[in-house]
């Protein structure tokens, strides 16, 4: 996206058996939802196939949607130290992707991504989908939480970032406008 006050997010909620994710425009302080899905891979049952066919989906969305910057959660500490590595080399796989395709990587910590999404970074995954439901008007009939995980990777990252207006305050409308003049709409 030409215009610097618009972003295109990719989230991505990494995993081997179902890969959330989501494209979120954002302008300004407005977002817009343009996708929000799965990936499916159980029918592939060697994690090498998984792997490559986790690059080739994520080159497909970079494709299709030319996003400039990737939102993924991290992996948090379980107590299967195989599933972690399995979730370490599918995240690193998208990261690789995205990195050889010119894109900013940001990465967020599951608390994080749920603090700023309901305000409590203890909420569980239902919360998060119910909320942003509400949000972005979503069904939430969703059988996946992972693609609504995929989206409050985006939407945290969006909270992050969001454009500032100038680091000084106008005292008059002369001076606001002056400031601002990108967001004069002529």
């Amino acid at each position: 996206m030409a215009d610097e006050t618009k972003h295109r997010i990719l989230g991505i909620d990494p995993g081997t058996l179902v890969m959330g994710y989501a494209i979120l425009d954002t302008n300004l302080n407005k977002s817009e939802v343009q996708a929000v899905s799965v990936i499916q891979m159980k029918k592939l049952s060697d994690h090498y196939a998984k792997l490559k066919y986790i690059y080739e989906k994520t080159n497909a969305l970079i494709e299709q949607y030319q996003p400039d910057t990737l939102a993924i959660e991290a992996p948090f500490y379980g107590k299967n130290v195989q599933s972690m590595l399995k979730l370490g080399r599918a995240q690193g796989v998208v990261i690789a992707a995205c990195l050889h395709a010119g894109m900013e990587v940001f990465e967020y910590s599951p608390r994080k991504i749920k603090q700023s999404i309901t305000g409590n970074g203890n909420a569980s995954k239902e919360q998060v989908a119910a909320m942003l439901a509400r949000m972005y008007s979503l069904p939430d009939t969703s059988p996946y939480l992972d693609a609504t995980d995929s989206l409050a990777a985006a939407v945290c990252h969006f909270y992050q970032h969001k454009v500032s207006f100038g680091t000084t305050k106008a005292t008059d409308w002369k001076t606001f406008i002056a400031q601002n003049e990108k967001r004069i709409i002529k």
